[in-house]
């Protein structure tokens, strides 16, 4: 009989099916994200919206990957949105010094050339993200769940056979 802890294990899905679920919910997040700032800019300045929707998206991306992106099937905990944050306050970080690299190194870039340079860091720091979701802050519930010992219905016991020991040493020399 299956545990529902060791059921929820089974039921964690591979690294290609949970970067496709990462995509889609991160994406879906970023997307609705980027029209949100623009909403919320019209009534308060632009880099406090960008932060307001920041936070609110990491917190729902946060809890779209618990639930369904890595298998997790329950909320995600305070370590998990303060981990959370942390890659992607890194994600942030990358895609910053892209752009500023970008500046050092080109004078005046295209915008199809700002486009692609950001687009890649993003791509790359997405690509880092998901793997320090996946296999760290998402990934000791797994470990977690997962029983460590295995219990049998019954005892299951050994026999070992002895055999007399020989009486004299020519006896013994035989045998050895």
């Amino acid at each position: 009989m299956e545990t529902a802890a060791h059921s929820r294990q089974q039921a964690a899905p591979g690294a290609f099916v949970a970067f496709a679920r990462f995509v889609l919910c991160g994406g879906g997040v970023g997307l609705a994200s980027s029209f949100a700032v623009v909403a919320v800019a019209s009534w308060m300045p632009w880099a406090l919206a960008n932060a307001l929707i920041t936070a609110a998206s990491t917190l729902l991306a946060t809890e779209l990957h618990a639930r369904f992106t890595f298998g997790a099937r329950r909320r995600a905990t305070w370590r998990q949105h303060a981990q959370s944050a942390g890659s992607a306050t890194a994600a942030y970080a990358v895609t910053c010094v892209a752009m500023l690299v970008l500046q050092q190194l080109v004078t005046t870039p295209t915008a199809l050339l700002e486009q692609a340079v950001y687009l890649s860091a993003s791509a790359l720091a997405g690509v880092a993200r998901f793997v320090v979701l996946r296999l760290v802050v998402f990934a000791r519930d797994r470990s977690q769940e997962c029983p460590t010992t295995v219990r049998t219905t019954r005892p299951v016991y050994a026999r070992v056979a002895r055999a007399a020991a020989p009486a004299d040493s020519a006896e013994l020399c035989r045998a050895a």
